[in-house]
């Protein structure tokens, strides 16, 4: 037991330090999270709208607003599902391409989605297509820095499955965009479009996942549980089949030495 919790902990330890940037990200989120739960309504709408990389935020703090969006959720409650996919997908692709590549894909697609969405944010104000409020409107979040990471696994997923993996993703960003999507659809679709377009010059020469030794490693533990279950109990045991004859004695029953009828098996007791 100690040491199936020792190789848990070296193994949990050395997921951590191969994506080091994702872990300091997901932490700086958990702090801000529960920042924004323990805040009053007019604290919680401030500190959402001050953080924000909306227009206003944009014209007046451009920098600041858009590093400081990248750090903050909406809603605290979604936590626990951003930590999910941060470690399905944002640890993988980093512990994959190395920190600074992933880096440089997730800073770029933040940035550009942003930039563009709010764009057109602007050109719809300026067409009255959309409120003037719109320039206000809360614009914080990581799903541009995920989508645009999720485009470049892409390249890690061995063919002929890495069509399916790219065709599902697509569908998944342009659904929405092609059905009346907002400005922050329109975001999804540049990140995925960027970490696409990042992940083949990224992840050339790196190795995709070897699916078919997985497959191995699975059918080899399926055919050792199948063993155990089959293995017979010690031979001669009271109310189950001798190991040499396939009789049952009943419980409690005494051969005596030398009685008539076939010898007893001298086979040794497995020690499995």
């Amino acid at each position: 037991m100690k040491a199936d919790v020792a190789r848990l902990r070296s193994a949990v330890s050395s997921w951590v330090r191969t994506s080091p940037g994702t872990h300091i990200w997901l932490l700086i989120i958990g702090v801000t999270s529960l920042v924004v739960a323990a805040a009053s309504q007019d604290l919680e709408t401030f500190l959402l709208h001050r953080t924000s990389s909306n227009i206003h935020q944009l014209n007046k703090q451009p920098i600041e607003s858009l590093l400081i969006s990248g750090f903050w959720i909406e809603n605290p409650s979604s936590f626990l599902l951003y930590a999910g996919l941060f470690e399905l997908v944002h640890a993988n692709v980093e512990r994959w391409i190395g920190t600074l590549r992933w880096l440089f894909v997730v800073a770029v697609a933040h940035v550009a989605a942003t930039l563009i969405s709010q764009d057109i944010v602007m050109l719809a104000i300026q067409d009255h297509s959309l409120p003037r409020s719109m320039k206000h409107v809360v614009d914080i979040g990581v799903s541009y820095g995920l989508a645009a990471a999720a485009g470049v696994l892409t390249y890690r997923v061995p063919r002929p499955w890495r069509w399916g993996y790219a065709a599902s993703l697509v569908a998944f960003f342009a659904v929405p965009l092609c059905t009346g999507g907002t400005y922050t659809d329109i975001g999804h679709a540049v990140s995925v479009a960027i970490g696409l377009a990042c992940g083949r010059p990224l992840s050339y020469g790196l190795p995709t996942w070897d699916l078919t030794r997985a497959e191995e490693a699975l059918r080899r533990r399926r055919r050792r549980r199948g063993r155990a279950k089959a293995a017979p109990g010690p031979p001669g045991s009271p109310g189950e089949p001798d190991a040499a004859f396939g009789e049952a004695e009943p419980p409690g029953s005494v051969r005596r030495t030398g009685a008539p009828g076939r010898p007893r098996s001298r086979r040794p007791r497995s020690t499995r």
